[in-house]
């Protein structure tokens, strides 16, 4: 019968710390000044004083043995807290201390060399340790021992190779976690909050981007104020999904705002923006829709470039689409984008969407769209409730695409509006 423990000791050899630590250095007190002596006639300087006082001698530690003059590492191996096992199968008992494994393994000629340890002083039984060694990196030992005889050396040799596949898999692990902190933090920078629009208007957002991991994707929400208490709502899709669909997302997005800025009719917006992003090759194509909606007048601005048609959901909870010309996409630089506009009371309520909301394999776009036309929304719901709703009803969590949704109502407000 034979057990294995897995000890953890740090990744590189060091001085050990096998000597005294050097004693405190006296304080040193300041010399008397001269002019604070006294009168007597007998004071005389300090160093001319008879001294009664021995100073006690420094103890200096001798210099280390040449087999410790190794460089100091930042993790130094035998310390007490670093020192264990990791995992351990089968009968402790027959394992030597994890202290005397990382003292021979300090003492070894080369790191990467089995080494043969007794369970106790003077025991004859012996355990096999294997360093968890690839690359040039260490990550640990493999302890084995059993009661029997000792290991032969194909039985060695088969250890060797599982510690070195071992290893690799750990270095993989640790590579990948390493990898995956860093997309982490360039998708929460690039994971950027809609702008507020005007109080006149509430606003509901969902975003779902696809995978279990990421934080940001292709698609996107936006509201951009404009003058005279109007807002500009923006969805957009960037073909394909991921951190590269993302990168291009941002460029929309940060142009979007740019050209909204000198607040242009929809369809222009769409134009300049087709204009801007044909110019860069690399660029994804992308589609949207824009919807730019007048509380004053009561009255809102489609343009479309690729996108769906949004939904308008009346105060009963039934959900119509909107007849919006479709252009081509953005970024293919051929342009024709054309508006509508319809009558936009304050108890209905404008959604906008990406097709990974309705869009499934196989199945008719249109299809697809009805089923959330016959969604029955009730009497008077909250902006957060529909969305909530299409979300469940449509199992848009486990989509194959991006999910973006955005959810619009007018808010009436008595006195002037705020340009």
């Amino acid at each position: 019968m034979w057990w294995i423990g897995f000890s953890r000791f740090a990744s590189r050899r060091s001085t050990p710390s096998n000597t005294a630590p050097a004693p405190a250095p006296l304080p040193r007190k300041r010399p008397p000044c001269p002019r604070a002596r006294p009168s007597c006639a007998r004071w005389r300087p300090r160093s001319a004083r008879p001294s009664t006082r021995t100073r006690p001698a420094r103890s200096w530690p001798a210099p280390p043995s040449p087999r410790w003059a190794a460089p100091r590492p930042c993790c130094a191996w035998g310390r007490e807290a670093g020192v264990g096992y990791e995992a351990v199968g089968g009968s402790p008992a027959l394992l030597p201390a994890a202290r005397r494994v990382a003292a021979a393994a300090r003492v070894a000629a080369d790191p990467d060399e089995d080494l043969t340890v007794a369970a106790e002083p003077g025991d004859e039984r012996t355990a096999l340790c294997v360093p968890l060694a690839t690359g040039g990196r260490h990550y640990g030992v493999l302890v084995c021992a059993r009661d029997s005889a000792s290991y032969t050396a194909p039985e060695a040799e088969f250890l060797r190779f599982l510690t070195e596949r071992a290893a690799s898999h750990i270095r993989h692990a640790r590579e990948h976690d390493a990898v995956s902190s860093i997309i982490g933090k360039l998708q929460r920078a690039l994971l950027a909050e809609p702008g507020r629009p005007h109080p006149n208007l509430d606003v509901a957002i969902r975003y779902l981007p696809v995978g279990h991991s990421a934080l940001v994707g292709g698609d996107w929400c936006e509201t951009v104020r404009l003058h005279f208490g109007r807002t500009l709502l923006v969805v957009g899709d960037v073909m394909g999904h991921g951190l590269e669909a993302a990168v291009d997302m941002t460029a929309y997005r940060s142009s979007l705002r740019y050209i909204a800025s000198a607040d242009l009719p929809p369809h222009r917006v769409l134009r300049q923006l087709d204009d801007m992003a044909s110019d860069e090759p690399e660029r994804r194509p992308a589609t949207c829709l824009l919807a730019q909606i007048d509380p004053n007048r009561g009255l809102v601005t489609l343009a479309s470039a690729g996108h769906l048609p949004p939904f308008v959901i009346d105060a009963d909870g039934r959900a119509t689409p909107l007849p919006v010309p479709v252009g081509p996409p953005l970024g293919t630089g051929l342009g024709g984008y054309e508006p509508a506009t319809f009558r936009m009371a304050p108890g209905q309520t404008l959604i906008l969407f990406t097709d990974g909301l309705v869009e499934r394999r196989g199945e008719d776009i249109d299809r697809s769209l009805d089923r959330l036309g016959a969604i029955d929304f009730g009497t008077s719901p909250g902006l957060d409730d529909i969305l909530d709703t299409v979300v469940t009803r449509l199992d848009a969590r486990n989509t194959e695409d991006d999910v973006a949704a955005l959810a619009a109502r007018l808010r009436p407000r008595s006195g002037p509006q705020p340009g």
